[in-house]
């Protein structure tokens, strides 16, 4: 009986290391690196979404640097953890929507700064506002009156006039309406 051979070579995966530190990628070199037939990875671009290498003017495929790295993750996938394409977008698919709903918040990430003092400020002011709010309509447009009854009036000469006033004017003119 013949011994079958495997057709993939059993060397370890490429890690990010041994990427040369270049800004694009020929399809050829993509291939090199990774040990996958450019047909390969022709056919992966169509099947996740992740992977789309930059087309240059003369339509040779441009690899950036997370590209080979997708394309490392995709065979590890793939090759070594058995999985099969739709299972393999899966993961992916998981993977990222983990790193973006893990992000930290900048406010919780940072130190307490100087700001601490607006920050309550802002916040009693936020407060107050859903307070006045929460008010029933009637409550809310006293209390805005009573607030503007304290304030010191303007004088009638820095006063603007309402539009009504204003159409008074117009109307009640010697000149009447222009038109």
């Amino acid at each position: 009986m013949a011994q079958h051979q495997p057709i993939r070579k059993n060397t370890p995966p490429a890690g990010s290391s041994e990427i040369p530190d270049k800004l694009y990628f020929r399809i050829g070199e993509v291939s090199r690196l990774c040990d996958i037939p450019a047909y390969v990875l022709r056919f992966w671009e169509s099947e996740f979404p992740q992977l789309k290498p930059h087309k240059g003017g003369t339509g040779q495929r441009l690899y950036r640097r997370r590209d080979v790295e997708a394309v490392l993750h995709i065979k590890s996938l793939l090759y070594d953890e058995g999985y099969t394409i739709p299972g393999a977008r899966q993961v992916i698919k998981t993977e990222h929507r983990q790193k973006t709903s893990q992000l930290p918040l900048a406010i919780e990430a940072g130190p307490k700064s100087a700001g601490t003092p607006q920050l309550k400020r802002l916040q009693k002011d936020l407060r107050d506002l859903l307070a006045h709010l929460s008010n029933s309509p009637v409550s809310t447009v006293q209390s805005i009156r009573s607030s503007r009854a304290g304030a010191p009036r303007a004088s009638s000469s820095t006063r603007r006039p309402t539009p009504e006033k204003l159409t008074d004017k117009l109307f009640d003119s010697p000149a009447g309406p222009r038109g």
